[in-house]
């Protein structure tokens, strides 16, 4: 048990204090965004906003290109949704929870490939060396930016592609020493398992009442 908490804290000893600090605040607010978001509640993008930007300079710092772009995208994504969850149209929101159809699935796979391909672009321009956790970075960046677009228009299959990404991304972030993202996506993974069942169970109710 001692190892495994070394595992997590050893990364942190040699890093600078106000780099945790961030760390620690990007955590917190990350967690209750994905909390808010199971609830179908519209503050899950205010406090992913807080949470994305502040992620983005510490994936910066470590020049850790795809996952830098990644919540630089969820921070344009975050206002997006704002926007279209705050929608409202005689007391009922514009934007109710789907599944997709076809032609958001083809959109979705669009993303997918067009966000790896990006990704690893972005790591050529900046001359990074691309090695094989990098490849699971770009990968993983894929199914984030869809994820992400699904959420901002309430399609339940979002769910899935965060359990997916979540998962993978639990190991790579603990091998990268980011102990506390690393432990936060492990609750992202049952929050977002969590979610789907939240949101499918809504989204059977509605279709039973209509």
């Amino acid at each position: 048990m001692e190892k495994i908490i070394d595992f997590f804290l050893e990364p942190y000893y040699s890093r600078a204090t106000y780099l945790i600090i961030l760390e620690a605040i990007a955590f917190v607010f990350g967690i209750a965004s994905v909390i808010y978001a199971k609830n179908r509640n519209i503050l899950v993008y205010p406090t992913g906003l807080i949470a994305t930007t502040i992620t983005v300079y510490l994936f910066l710092y470590d020049e850790l290109m795809g996952d830098m772009m990644m919540n630089f995208y969820y921070s344009v994504m975050s206002i997006y949704g704002w926007w279209n969850w705050a929608r409202k149209k005689n007391g009922s929101p514009v934007v109710p929870v789907s599944r997709t159809n076809k032609k958001e699935k083809f959109i979705g796979f669009g993303m997918f490939v067009l966000t790896m391909l990006v990704t690893y672009i972005v790591y050529k321009a900046y001359g990074s060396v691309i090695e094989f956790t990098n490849y699971i970075d770009i990968f993983t960046s894929g199914l984030f930016f869809t994820a992400m677009w699904f959420m901002a228009n309430k399609k339940l299959e979002n769910w899935t592609l965060w359990i997916i990404a979540d998962i993978i991304t639990v190991p790579l972030y603990a091998y990268r020493g980011w102990g506390m993202l690393s432990l936060q996506y492990l609750i992202f993974t049952i929050l977002a398992v969590q979610g789907y069942i939240a949101w499918k169970k809504h989204l059977n109710n509605n279709l039973q009442t209509a």
